[in-house]
Order: structure tokens, then C-alpha cells, then sequence
């Protein structure tokens, strides 16, 4: 598939699965931007990179919006969501917080719907798109002390299978990645 011009958006793309995914679409000509809410962190991959950046947090309503906003200000437009950040939190049932465990939801799946939302909303005008959930294979089966992350990714694949469903009509492919462990700083 030639993706050269091709405006694609990654977020969590100031490391792990992100950096790699922006690496490999710049590297393949589409002008990419990534969004971290590190600045330091966003700051090191854009000069690596050479690709754009935007500071912001995607379990922050006003930083999707202004994030996806800056993007297609930016660039005229947007072709690729690519809905990376995420984190865990790991812990018996018997000694979950409930702080830990929303604040994974928040960013793990309501980040991803609110960023999915706001750029599917160009998607349907303009007709065309490619929407890309980066889940986890702990989203197709869960484990001891996975109950907050594999939680928030069942829910992020059934958010994809809703949203393959609502946005065919409008010529918007919808896929969802399920990636096993991958060596990055995810666990600290």
C-alpha cells in the first residue's frame, strides 16, 4: 500500500509501539505527527523522528480536541488515526484502587474514544480514513492481577467493533492490533 502523503496522527508516539509505528509510516513518506503528554519525552522522539508533535493528554477532553485540531490545521486535513497511548496497572482484585484502576480507563479507553471521535468526525465528511486501536493480546484474554488493563482493552475491542460498524458506510476502515508483550518502559 502506498502511504506516501498520507497525514497520520499517532498518540503515545513519544515511545514503544507509538515511536516505532511514526518511525516506520515517516520512513514510508506519510507526514506524521505524535502526541505525548511528556514534553521531554515528546520533545527527544520529534528530534529522532523529525516528524511534528503535540503536547497533550488523550484522557483530557480539551487536549483530544485541540490535539486533532492543531493536526488538521496543521497538515489540511487527516488520513490516520493511530490510537496508541495506554499504560497499566497491575493488581490483585483483593487490593485494586479505584483511582489506579479509572485512571487506566480514562486513558486506555475513554482517550481512545475521544480521539476517535474527534477525528472521525473528518473521516465521515470527507469520506475516507483508516482508524487504528492499538490493543493488546490481554484484551482477548485476561489474567491474574490484569483485571484494570485487560478490562480497558476488551473494551477498547468492542469500542472497534461498534465503530467498524457505524463508520463503513462512510468508507472509514476501523482495525484493531493486538500486540503481545513488546519490550519497551510500559512496566516501568
Amino acid at each position: 500500500m502506498d502511504i506516501s502523503g498520507a497525514r497520520a496522527l499517532i498518540t503515545g508516539g513519544s515511545e514503544g509501539i507509538g515511536f516505532g509505528i511514526a518511525a516506520a509510516l515517516a520512513a514510508k513518506g506519510a507526514k506524521v505527527a505524535i502526541m505525548g503528554r511528556d514534553q521531554n519525552k515528546l520533545v527527544a522522539a520529534v528530534e529522532k523522528l523529525g516528524v511534528k508533535g503535540i503536547q497533550g493528554d488523550v484522557s483530557v477532553e480539551e487536549d483530544a480536541q485541540a490535539a486533532v485540531s492543531q493536526f488538521v490545521a496543521e497538515f489540511g486535513g487527516i488520513d490516520i488515526l493511530v490510537n496508541n497511548a495506554g499504560f497499566g496497572y497491575f493488581a490483585p482484585l483483593v487490593d485494586i484502587k479505584r483511582e489506579e484502576f479509572e485512571a487506566v480507563f480514562a486513558t486506555n479507553v475513554t482517550g481512545a474514544m475521544m480521539m476517535g471521535r474527534e477525528v472521525a468526525r473528518h473521516f465521515v465528511k470527507q469520506e475516507s480514513g483508516a482508524l487504528i486501536n492499538i490493543s493488546s493480546t490481554s484484551g482477548l484474554s485476561g489474567g491474574q492481577t490484569s483485571s484494570a488493563y485487560a478490562g480497558s482493552k476488551f473494551a477498547l475491542r468492542g469500542m472497534t467493533e461498534c465503530w467498524r460498524a457505524e463508520l463503513r458506510p462512510y468508507n472509514v476502515r476501523v482495525m484493531l492490533v493486538n500486540p503481545s508483550e513488546v519490550q519497551t518502559g510500559f512496566f516501568g
